[in-house]
């Protein structure tokens, strides 16, 4: 509105105007500015109070639910099968190592052949401003199981984040991952060794975090829960049943390179919890019940690359974690009511002191060489370590072995919603048995889906 104004105002000044004149032009300028000041002020109110009219105020807002996707919660569904050659084997349990959940005489904890390995049903929305609830459930065969069913606060304040229900503990790094975000068609048998056959540890308990307010990524948490899963057990009673503690480091190193590194300790304890034995003098299969205290330590690393931190066409991924754990209590053996003829000698031996140190560790390596395509190798070695068996010693056969297992995978992606892997690996993890398995495997996600952690 200016300069067309002074337009109008110059030839006043060109010419010799007197000074009344040079006031009238003057008093012009400042009349126009005030009404058109006034106008825009009129209409800003205007806005203001049609914007008021359907905004609630701020008290409403912080006690009404949001309803926004009430009725529309984020919901996927994830398909995930495989055909599986491997050998016929009437037990695969890990040498030297006690099994989460005995063993299956039938199926020997693995289908071969064509099978429907996962399908996942998660559900997400947020409940308010204040809360988001997560339920993810398995459907295995005829079997539905909750894996995850959850509430999480939302911006709680000062990097606190709360977390109840059932989840995934955040121990270690690959625990929080769910079966179809793992890079490998199976998981590692660190992991197997540590939490049993579904190769994670859940949590019905509390989870409190914290993220410090620093450029370098910091997050300590920790979990009290019921602790009912291996290497625990139910024990149906009141108060805590497992304890862990968390501590997370990151950033960015230059643009291309990012790294995670983390420490976790698990405290447990189990009542009765039965694995299964060889009889050394009798040759046949007994039960030990061990009862006593369990505690995990993992330490964990990841670096990823990407040229100039864009993952698209080309990505590398290193991933390595390490575990030690101790267990100290009573060992009761007795005989195996499945196997029994009233031979074996460990029957004998009601309750003995039990004592273990074991460790364990894998590595492994991704690299997507061009869009979709991914290639990786991972190596996996435990350590029986020592184990005491007290009086039981003498006839509880002991191995005193390393198992090892080397894979490679290729995948192709051709959305980020489905994936075909082909895998092959060379399994060493029972004593005495080389099994050179063979996977072709599928994973199809429907439907929304958030993107994973680092």
């Amino acid at each position: 509105m200016l300069a067309p104004m002074l337009l109008i105002a110059q030839p006043a000044l060109a010419g010799d105007a007197s000074v009344a004149e040079l006031r009238d032009e003057l008093r012009l300028l400042r009349e126009n500015y005030a009404s058109r000041i006034a106008e825009l002020e009129r209409q800003i109110a205007g806005v203001e109070a049609r914007a008021a009219a359907v905004t609630p105020p701020a008290t409403a807002q912080r006690t009404a639910p949001a309803r926004g996707n009430a009725f529309n919660p984020e919901i996927s569904l994830t398909l995930q099968g495989a055909y599986r050659s491997m050998k016929n084997l009437a037990e695969r349990e890990i040498s030297g190592f006690a099994a989460a959940h005995g063993h299956d005489h039938e199926e020997g904890g693995e289908q071969r052949g064509f099978t429907l390995d996962h399908t996942e049903l998660m559900l997400a929305a947020n409940v308010d401003d204040r809360f988001r609830g997560v339920a993810n459930l398995a459907l295995i065969d005829d079997a539905v199981e909750v894996e995850e069913a959850w509430f999480q606060t939302l911006g709680l304040g000062h990097g606190l984040t709360v977390k109840g229900g059932r989840f995934l503990s955040a121990i270690g790094y690959a625990n929080v991952q769910h079966p179809h975000a793992w890079d490998f068609a199976d998981s590692s048998l660190m992991y197997r060794a540590l939490f049993g056959e579904h190769g994670s540890y859940g949590q019905d308990g509390v989870q409190l975090s914290w993220v410090a307010p620093t450029e370098l990524f910091i997050e300590l948490g920790g979990e009290i829960g019921r602790g009912a899963g291996f290497p625990g057990t139910d024990r149906n009673g009141n108060g805590i049943g497992a304890t862990t503690v968390f501590a997370h480091a990151g950033g960015d190193v230059g643009a291309a390179s990012s790294w995670r590194a983390g420490l976790s300790w698990l405290g447990t304890r189990a009542a009765a919890r039965e694995s299964h034995y060889e009889d050394s003098l009798a040759g046949e299969e007994v039960v030990g019940a061990f009862s006593g205290r369990s505690r995990t330590w993992i330490a964990d690393a990841v670096w990823k690359w990407a040229p100039d931190g864009n993952p698209a066409a080309r990505n590398l991924t290193l991933q390595a974690e390490y575990f030690m754990r101790r267990e100290s209590g009573d060992l009761a053996c007795y005989e195996d009511p499945d196997e029994a003829s009233g031979a074996t000698a460990c029957a004998s031996q009601v309750d003995s002191r039990y004592r273990s140190r074991q460790s364990g560790w894998y590595a492994q390596a991704v690299y997507q060489f061009m869009p979709g395509w991914r290639i990786g190798a991972r190596y996996d070695r435990l350590d029986s370590g020592s184990v005491d068996l007290g009086t039981n010693a003498s006839n509880i056969e002991q191995a005193d072995y390393r198992p090892t297992r080397s894979t490679l995978m290729v995948d192709w992606s051709p959305s980020e919603f489905s994936r075909i892997r082909l895998q092959a690996a060379r399994d060493r993890s029972m004593q005495g048995v080389t099994d050179n398995q063979l996977w072709l495997q599928y994973v199809m996600s429907l439907g929304a889906h958030g993107a994973h952690a680092f």
